[in-house]
């Protein structure tokens, strides 16, 4: 068995990510050792997972100072807000990138440093401490989540939820390691999840190498594996919730939950409260990010479609909240109505979760 693999990690000589574009070939880490470099990796999903983009933008701003080298205080702080508004703008979906970095911008500015290197300093460890929290969040998560589901051992998954999309065990897929360490056994169905098979090629490979017992399917054979008994339950990620619940997630995810509710199988979501933006009032106001149709027309570099072919490709769609089943956070299990309980948590905070 592989030992786990973090998907972001800080050294003494920067950050670090596993390129998550050559799994599940190879393990390959690349070092990133400028703005331009963390962007890109975000950008082309060498590193992808709400909370892991929130982990890179985060560290990548101490790579932008590390990388200009600012004379003053006041050319550091200015070169932060630089940073960040470069950072901000290459996944717009996920509110954990956005969240991170103007956390870590506040705290480069409350910092009260009286030298470049100690904004260097300030920077470093508000990024340490969101990864902390990160880790400590996904423990919790899988905690809840594994008493939920403790019943309901044959489990479908959507997308990449683990160890390689956040700084810790993972969202959905914390539960099931959770199960897994309290002897439960969970039997996993992880779909393809089109475009870029981030199910086949990420959380498949990634959970063989846990010994977790897992199948792989296609994404549109998900309707006759909850018909034929093979689904107890659903529980996906989560890139962006807003206040009302409503959730953003990996195309294919709303499919998922109207099958689930079709055959009365309970749809949840896992995520930290990181990852709920109170800011965003419905699903209507969430921005929906599109990729490259070359991702659709083909793929591996071989052709799948007619190269002239017109292409929709939006990387999440929108589930609506009252096709889910509750939340799994670190703050504990939110039900409906999602309006007062994710409110609740969110103004509770990280800090009141039960053990």
């Amino acid at each position: 068995m592989r030992a786990a693999v973090a998907g972001v990690r800080w050294d003494v000589g920067g950050l670090v990510i596993v390129d998550q574009r050559r799994l599940p070939a190879e393990v390959v880490e690349w070092r990133l050792d400028s703005v331009d470099e963390v962007a890109d990796a975000i950008r082309t999903l060498a590193v992808r997972g709400a909370p892991a983009i929130g982990l890179a933008g985060a560290y990548g701003i101490v790579v932008g100072l590390r990388q200009v080298r600012p004379g003053s205080v006041e050319a550091a702080l200015e070169s932060v807000r630089a940073i960040e508004e470069r950072l901000r703008s290459v996944r717009p979906t996920a509110v954990n990138l956005s969240g991170s970095l103007a956390r870590v911008r506040r705290a480069a500015v409350a910092s009260g440093a009286t030298s470049p290197e100690g904004v260097v300093a300030a920077v470093l460890a508000e990024a340490v401490a969101i990864h902390a929290e990160d880790r400590d969040a996904t423990l919790a998560i899988g905690r809840h989540g594994a008493r939920l589901l403790a019943d309901t051992p044959r489990i479908l998954t959507h997308c990449n939820t683990g160890r390689l999309a956040t700084g810790g065990d993972g969202t959905a897929l914390s539960v099931v390691y959770a199960l897994a360490a309290a002897g439960v056994m969970p039997q996993v169905l992880a779909t393809e999840s089109r475009p870029l098979l981030q199910g086949a090629r990420l959380t498949a490979w990634e959970l063989r190498a846990a010994g977790v017992d897992v199948r792989l399917i296609v994404d549109s054979a998900a309707g006759a594996a909850m018909s034929g008994g093979l689904v107890q339950a659903v529980i996906v990620g989560c890139d962006r919730v807003a206040a009302n619940g409503d959730t953003a997630n990996k195309i294919g995810t709303y499919q998922l939950a109207v099958l689930a509710r079709h055959h009365g199988i309970p749809f949840y979501v896992a995520g930290p409260l990181s990852s709920f933006d109170a800011e965003t009032p419905n699903g209507h106001a969430i921005v929906v990010e599109e990729r490259s149709a070359d991702e659709v027309r083909g793929f591996g570099g071989h052709a799948t479609a007619p190269a002239d072919v017109p292409v929709w490709n939006p990387a999440f769609d929108v589930t609506p909240a009252e096709l889910i089943t509750a939340f799994v956070t670190e703050a504990g299990v939110l039900e409906p109505p999602f309006g007062p309980s994710i409110a609740t948590a969110v103004a509770l905070g990280a800090g009141n979760a039960t053990p």
